[in-house]
């Protein structure tokens, strides 16, 4: 196996200087982050998704939820301070993001956007994340996870 190719992501961690571990899994296409997390035997609770969001301003949200739970709208547009979010259609992630679908990761994004990181993943030493593209995920600390991407933690999943 040749060289590691390295995503935006891990380029910016690098940069960081934050510590992180790469898990590779065999995937040709999408597939959720529950089977994500089957394949590479990550647990389901420290597994995290990534979700691009638009408000009604027009401004561009990014919201990492654990891969079970799904958004609260109400919760997550009244903390960024929207009156609603919604998300991103499929065909927009790449051109808006610059990741593809499954391949999304809160990190090295084309453009940062404010970012919202479920307050459970402060449970945990380590979640897993997508690592900016498909078949790979990054296992890093939640807390530096957002040091990097300058992101908030709040409750914004539905109960």
């Amino acid at each position: 196996m040749g060289k590691e190719v390295k995503t935006n992501a891990m380029r910016m961690l690098d940069k960081h200087k934050i510590s992180y571990e790469i898990i590779q899994y065999e995937c040709e296409e999408f597939i959720d982050g529950l089977h994500t997390a089957e394949k590479t035997n990550a647990p389901v609770e420290q597994s995290f998704k990534t979700l691009v969001m638009q408000g009604k301003t027009g401004q561009y949200y990014v919201f990492v939820v654990p891969i079970a739970e799904e958004v609260h709208l109400k919760n997550a547009a009244k903390h960024v301070g929207e009156k609603a979010v919604e998300m991103i259609a499929v065909k927009d992630i790449n051109k808006i993001t610059g990741y593809v679908r499954g391949g999304c990761t809160p990190i090295g994004m084309k453009k940062q956007f404010p970012t919202v990181i479920h307050e459970s993943a402060k449970e945990f030493e380590r979640i897993y994340i997508s690592g900016g593209r498909i078949g790979t995920t990054i296992v890093v600390s939640p807390m530096e996870l957002a040091s990097v991407i300058n992101a908030e933690f709040a409750d914004i999943i539905q109960h």
